[in-house]
């Protein structure tokens, strides 16, 4: 389902343009693509109706989506030198190689600045007047003391062709090679010499913080097992059915298009049955004023109750993956922390008077979970819990619980 969900939400289609090799300007709407890498094609068709088609470098000099993202195909030379400390090379020059590229656009102004990611490698382009464009040098090599050593040349580069009253030199030698140093110092450059600038950037609005209540229908069984029982002798309470509600607390982290967010969900969760038993020996430890310990087996017949009420606690990861505009499917794993509230374990048998209980305190689990949210409002969510042990401090006891749940949540920050 995860993967099928995954491959369906990536079809989305945004309004864009490209230019062919004729120079014909062609409005149609584009897929969108979180590209990792620069793209060496697209997808693209005229209308919502018609199916889509591919084009490519050998056909295109430029293509964009409207307001969010430009490539330009340049003929230029790049330095492909590896960056991987183990791979570095002695020669402290770049070695170019000619390339036919799509270019992401960056900045355009008085100066352009373009942007080149390959698997591993980044490189940034600039281009100032009638100039061709060129490759920004950056450059690690191994010293002959077989230290690392940096190229910087590109503040040489821009040192002497961004010139502006205002920029001393300390503003080039500390300049980082990152997207946020250079996009700064060519904004400040068209900015100095009053010149309008473009900048290719999704404007996107980001809620970095939601608080949902999310009630819950849960599907929760209980199986319990003590040293002295053989294998036919393990307390099934079997499935039932209760509510739950929980307050989610969700953070969106500021990558991958605010596609990642964390989460906290306090819930309340209960689970009430009783069994009977027949025969059935029944280890205890239990604890003399005197300070002694003794283990006790009792051949127990009589009714066992569980009363178990408890506040989880989820911590965990979402991923969302965008359907439109309007909807989108996430699928998250979390860890629980659980704690018991006015919980009770008791059994009473007639063949003995003494009464006896034991103490409810769980163990953490893992959940994992797949739901849709429509309007960044409502959200609908199936989430599945591994097995925890509700005696996990307790000798001679041990049980798994489970619980599978159908969330609704509705958005209220």
């Amino acid at each position: 389902m995860i993967l099928s969900f995954s491959s369906y939400s990536q079809i989305s289609f945004e309004k864009g343009y490209f230019i062919d090799n004729t120079n014909q300007k062609i409005n149609c709407l584009i897929r969108t693509v979180d590209w990792n890498n620069n793209p060496t094609q697209f997808e693209y068709k005229i209308s919502e109706k018609d199916k889509f088609k591919k084009s490519n470098l050998e056909s295109v000099k430029e293509f964009g989506i409207n307001g969010i993202s430009k490539y330009i195909k340049a003929n230029v030379n790049i330095d492909r030198s590896n960056e991987v400390i183990s791979k570095i090379s002695k020669n402290r020059n770049p070695e170019f190689k000619e390339e036919v590229l799509f270019l992401k656009v960056l900045i355009e102004g008085k100066a352009n600045l373009y942007q080149y990611l390959d698997t591993g490698l980044t490189r940034y382009f600039y281009k100032t007047g009638n100039s061709n464009i060129e490759q920004l040098v950056f450059k690690s090599y191994k010293t002959v003391e077989n230290k690392i050593g940096k190229n910087n040349q590109f503040r040489q580069q821009l040192l002497n062709d961004l010139k502006c009253p205002d920029f001393k030199m300390s503003k080039f030698k500390s300049l980082g090679y990152n997207s946020k140093d250079l996009k700064t110092i060519f904004t400040e450059y068209s900015e100095c010499q009053n010149y309008l600038l473009n900048y290719f950037e999704p404007k996107q609005k980001r809620d970095i913080f939601n608080l949902t209540i999310r009630p819950r229908l849960n599907s929760s069984s209980l199986t319990v097992q003590n040293d002295g029982f053989t294998s036919k002798d393990v307390i099934d309470f079997g499935n039932k059915t209760g509510f739950g509600i929980g307050l989610e607390a969700e953070i969106t982290l500021p990558i991958k298009k605010n596609k990642w967010t964390i989460f906290i969900e306090p819930t309340y969760q209960y689970f009430k049955s009783q069994k009977s038993i027949n025969n059935v020996d029944v280890v205890f430890s239990e604890e003399l004023q005197s300070g002694e310990e003794i283990i006790q087996v009792l051949n127990a017949d009589g009714i066992i109750k569980v009363d178990y009420t408890s506040i989880e606690i989820p911590i965990g990861l979402r991923h969302y993956l965008l359907l439109n505009s309007n909807s989108k499917i996430f699928i998250n794993a979390s860890i629980i922390f659980d704690l018991s509230t006015k919980s009770s374990f008791e059994f009473n048998t007639s063949n003995s008077p003494i009464f006896k209980s034991v103490n409810i305190e769980s163990s953490q689990n893992l959940a994992f979970g797949i739901g849709y949210k429509l309007y960044d409002k409502y959200n609908l969510e199936m989430r599945y819990q591994t097995s925890r042990d509700t005696f996990y401090k307790e000798e001679f006891w041990s049980s798994n619980y489970k619980t599978f749940s159908i969330i609704f949540g509705f958005s209220i920050l």
